[in-house]
């Protein structure tokens, strides 16, 4: 009996020392994984400030999201009040439906999880609570297999309590979903809501709600895009727990289960919705580092744009802003993962209205050169190239494709890639309605492409700076190259060149009215040889006198050739360099025809002097940047300076409303036939046209009060284009989308802009302008020979 007393005795000392020593091991354990012994732990400090890859966001001057900067997860954060009950209500029921009566661990959850595993029926659910979820979000497993598994789960019921006590249930709930992957990029519950159903997670209905939390359990399975009749079913199972927890009713729930996903798919992407030019232009000048010479080339224009480059990192604050602004903790700003929200001055009305106006227009016009450039001798290419030139311009294509590198890797010779590039194959080229398979050889492919004309635009408020819409190209999937301002890309400029020679004679006393001889003007350069200025086609007006006024509507090149004469190329290179023009301008007598190569955004800016009565304002492209939490960081505001006297200016609009009125830009004022749909504006603009040799490139620059616009139509190749004028000239390739879009400005009262206009003339203003244009003196003049300064 003693015996079995003592051994009665010695079990229940050995029972209460093996559940002593599983107590202090589970101690033992529990504090080696709070104290980061057995793996990382998020310290009070890490958890008290979580953080998020956050997508910056492009707004617009009108409150739209233009959109958003990011390299892996494009996430945009909400707040709890911001999520809508439906969707917190199908959270709660089917992911933790004790939510809020634990801390952190449901121990009924727990015990369901080993009765399931007891009786293998898996269906009885997970244990995990969202707190458990979110730590597992916050800090992911680095293992799933063996005891890091189960050290993990451990440690993700520590960090789970942990967030209980550091956040209120709301916050947790919010930190959930904005953290969740929903695949497709859609990083939280905002970008999921948009990318699935174009809607805010506030505005999600019933169904919609329950769908994205039933991707929660597995979001590539249960994928709406790709396995929809999974996504329905899951939904439908998170409808019925959302009816057994009584957050909905049975008839919602009758009701609610037959609809459809109602998916409206949009993926975001660079490609993808309004000013893709813009964007990328934004984006490229706020990561620009400081310039190095060494990372520049030693051609003319690399050496200009390490100038222009240079230029603008010391004296534009945009310009590699994220490099030159620190946050808080020293490092540079990130803007692909600090969230930053960038208002820009586009108005997303007018950058739709521009982008239409492009798309209608070319449109229209590719047709017609489609048609011409069938009968060329090397399409599309003029039959102002040699054969050789033709074949070496096809080669540069080739060997800079993809296409190319690619074969070269795999270490073909140039012989089987040329040969490669000339057999038939099925190919995706970018049309208007998207991309299409066709049937064509690679280097037809390059030969399609090549021929297709593209159009930029740009409009400003000539006040303020504040650029309202940029139209780098006439499609970002077709081409790349932003031809609003790309220093790489830079086209001649054409008669849009010759305001600024007038502007030099008006600001030096003549006035519109002046007569002056329509005659040949022959210039003696400074190596010896001579250069005659000659009409590009013959008039009845040849050889008599006639104002300025006249010359400049008709784009007169002989009477500009006079006002040349009358003071010298470096007078009129320092008259635009004051009104804005940074790009190289060779000072020679044929500059007023405009050879130098500048780009839409000098042209805009610095037509923008004349109706701001003279004073150059830099284009404004962003107003404020704000953090994540809506802090401020920088404003912006445009840099001014006085170019030129308002008196000039006035007399220049005066001279340009003009060109609109009776000289080559009147289509904008014309009601008959074709024009009808840009033109019959009932007050001139006052703009010019530009057209560059062989018809190579189509310009027009023009105004009102309150703003100016100015558009460039061409081929990437100069050597693609129409060989007739009619078709070729700036008024038929680029003033019709100036029109257009005016048209649709005009017609939005939201916008504020008035069709009838009048500009504002200086104080004391005294010249005469009533001078009949159309007067032509009688005799005839003598030809002009006098040697150049």
């Amino acid at each position: 009996m003693e015996t079995e007393k003592k051994s009665f005795r010695t079990y229940i000392i050995v029972l209460w020392s093996l559940a002593l020593t599983m107590v202090i091991a589970m101690i033992v354990f529990f504090w080696m994984i709070t104290a980061g012994k057995l793996g990382f732990m998020p310290s009070f400090d890490q958890l008290e400030n979580t953080k998020y890859t956050i997508a910056s966001e492009i707004i617009t001057s009108d409150g739209q999201l233009l959109h958003k900067y990011y390299k892996s997860e494009n996430r945009t954060l909400v707040e709890y009040d911001d999520l809508g009950q439906h969707l917190v209500n199908a959270l709660v029921a089917t992911e933790d439906e004790r939510f809020y009566e634990h801390s952190g661990i449901d121990l009924r959850g727990l015990g369901r999880v080993v009765k399931g595993v007891v009786t293998n029926n898996t269906s009885s659910g997970g244990g995990s609570t969202i707190s458990q979820q979110l730590a597992k979000l916050l800090f992911p497993r680095e293992s799933n297999s063996g005891l890091k598994l189960v050290v993990r789960k451990f440690r993700e019921w520590i960090i789970a309590v942990k967030l209980e006590r550091s956040y209120t249930k709301e916050e947790i709930i919010t930190m959930y979903l904005n953290k969740f992957e929903f695949i497709h990029g859609a990083f939280g519950i905002e970008v999921a809501s948009q990318t699935y159903f174009n809607a805010n997670p506030d505005s999600l209905e019933l169904h919609q709600a329950a769908m994205l939390v039933g991707m929660l359990k597995n979001p590539s399975y249960y994928n709406p895009v790709r396995s929809e009749d999974a996504a329905m079913k899951r939904r439908n199972i998170v409808l019925g727990q959302m009816l057994k927890n009584r957050y909905i009713n049975r008839e919602q729930f009758d009701s609610t289960r037959i609809k459809p996903l109602d998916v409206h798919f949009n993926r975001s992407g660079i490609k993808e919705g309004s000013a893709p030019y813009f964007r990328k232009y934004l984006e490229r000048t706020m990561i620009a580092n400081q310039p190095e010479r060494s990372n520049y080339g030693n051609s003319a224009r690399s050496v200009q744009k390490y100038h222009e480059d240079s230029v603008a990192w010391f004296n534009d604050p945009l310009y590699g802003w994220c490099n030159k602004n620190l946050k808080p903790d020293g490092t540079p700003y990130d803007l692909y993962v600090d969230g930053l929200k960038i208002y820009t001055t586009i108005d997303y009305r007018m950058q739709q209205y521009a982008e239409e106006a492009v798309e209608t227009h070319l449109r229209q016009l590719q047709p017609q050169l489609d048609a011409h450039v069938k009968n060329f001798r090397n399409p599309p290419f003029s039959n102002d190239l040699s054969d050789d030139q033709v074949q070496q311009n096809l080669n540069n294509e080739v060997f800079r494709s993809h296409r190319y590198r690619s074969l070269k890797q795999k270490g073909l010779t140039n012989e089987r890639i040329l040969k490669n590039f000339n057999t038939i194959d099925t190919l995706m080229v970018y049309t208007w309605e998207g991309y299409k398979d066709t049937i064509m050889t690679p280097l037809d492919s390059i030969k399609y492409y090549l021929k297709h004309l593209s159009s930029s635009f740009m409009a400003m408020d000539p006040n303020t700076g504040e650029v309202k819409a940029w139209v780098g190209g006439s499609a970002y999937g077709f081409t790349e190259i932003d031809m609003v301002r790309s220093s790489t890309y830079k086209r001649q400029v054409g008669s849009t060149c010759k305001p600024f020679l007038y502007t030099l004679a008006m600001q030096n006393g003549l006035s519109p009215c002046k007569k002056v001889p329509n005659v040949e003007q022959t210039f003696i350069l400074d190596d010896g040889t001579t250069w005659t200025a000659k009409n590009s086609g013959s008039s009845e007006f040849d050889g008599k006198m006639v104002t300025l006024r006249w010359g400049l509507a008709n784009s007169v090149n002989q009477v500009s050739a006079w006002v040349m004469k009358q003071y010298n190329p470096e007078s009129m290179r320092g008259v635009m360099q004051r009104m804005g023009i940074y790009s190289d301008i060779p000072a020679v007598p044929s500059m007023f025809l405009g050879t130098a190569e500048i780009t839409l955004y000098e042209m805009v800016a610095a037509y923008a002097v004349f109706p701001n009565k003279g004073v150059y304002t830099t284009p404004l492209i962003v107003q404020r940047i704000e953090d994540k939490n809506g802090n401020l960081l920088a404003t912006f505001s445009p840099r001014r300076h006085d170019a030129i006297n308002e008196e000039t200016a006035y007399l220049m609009t005066n001279l340009l409303q003009n060109v609109v009125r009776e000289g080559s830009g009147i289509r904008l004022v014309s009601k008959y036939g074709v024009f009808e749909e840009y033109g019959g504006f009932s007050t001139p603009f006052a703009g010019k046209t530009g057209t560059t040799q062989n018809q190579s490139d189509g310009w027009f620059v023009g105004y009102t009060p309150e703003l100016v616009a100015g558009v460039w139509t061409g081929a990437n190749y100069r050597s693609i284009h129409f060989e007739d004028i009619t078709r070729g000239q700036g008024s038929n390739m680029a003033l019709p989308v100036f029109g257009r879009f005016f048209k649709k400005v005009f017609a939005d009262s939201t916008l504020h802009y008035s069709e009838h206009f009048e500009f504002e003339g200086p104080e004391n203003f005294d010249i005469n302008l009533n001078c009949d244009e159309m007067t032509i003196e009688k005799e005839e003049v003598t030809p002009a020979f006098d040697r150049f300064f």
